[in-house]
Parts: C-alpha cells; sequence; structure tokens
C-alpha cells in the first residue's frame, strides 16, 4: 500500500511539474533575416536546456549561419528559407558570423546567442 501511495504523489509531482510540462511545449520558433550585412535580429536570447528552432530567411545573396560553439553552420539562399534547430547545454555567449564571403561588409556579419541559465 505505501509503495502505490508514493507511485500516485510521483505521478501527481510530475503532472504538475515544470520539467514535465516542458516536454509538452513546442520548440519555440525565431525568424532570422539575412541580408547585406546583418542578421536581424542580431541577438537572441534563450535558456540553457531550452530547443528554439531558428528560421533562416536570406533577403538577398547567399549566406550561412555559422555558430561555431553549438555546431551549426547552415547555407541559407534567397526563397528557400531553411529552419535549424538548437539546444544550447550551457549558459554563455556564443558568436556567430555569416560562413559564406557575400561582399564588402561581410567580416561584420555577425549573430550572438545568449544562453542564460534555467
Amino acid at each position: 500500500m505505501q509503495r502505490i501511495a508514493t507511485m500516485l504523489a510521483l505521478v501527481a509531482f510530475c503532472a504538475t511539474g515544470p520539467m514535465c510540462r516542458a516536454a509538452d511545449t513546442p520548440a519555440r520558433t525565431i525568424v532570422v533575416h539575412a541580408h547585406r550585412f546583418a542578421f536581424e535580429p542580431a541577438e537572441i536570447t534563450v535558456k540553457s536546456g531550452e530547443t528554439v528552432n531558428l528560421q533562416l530567411i536570406s533577403d538577398d545573396v547567399p549566406h550561412s549561419l555559422a555558430i561555431k560553439g553549438l555546431g551549426i553552420n547552415q547555407a541559407i539562399t534567397k526563397d528557400h528559407p531553411v529552419e535549424v534547430s538548437l539546444t544550447a547545454a550551457h549558459p554563455g555567449d556564443y558568436q556567430g558570423r555569416c560562413g559564406r564571403f557575400c561582399g564588402s561588409g561581410h567580416g561584420r556579419m555577425t549573430f550572438t546567442v545568449h544562453v542564460t541559465g534555467n
């Protein structure tokens, strides 16, 4: 009887706890436009462990979003939006940039992911 009561208490805790609800919550989508010579938005903030989908859209020429610390290197071409999923395990700031030469301002084309603790 004690074992059943303990199991019921655990099930009730899980059903109302934030860890279980997180699995039911769909991933957030952030739309990122790439154009000469910027990403918009240029910075995003996510929580550690949160899965976020980035919808990447090129408004002009081919670009790429490369974020080495998160293992992302996704090509983006005009009229062909792509989606990439990211889940950062550790808090910190992750620097990204355009990974494909897109013109004279290419070196200024940066992107930052700020990852906060839970």
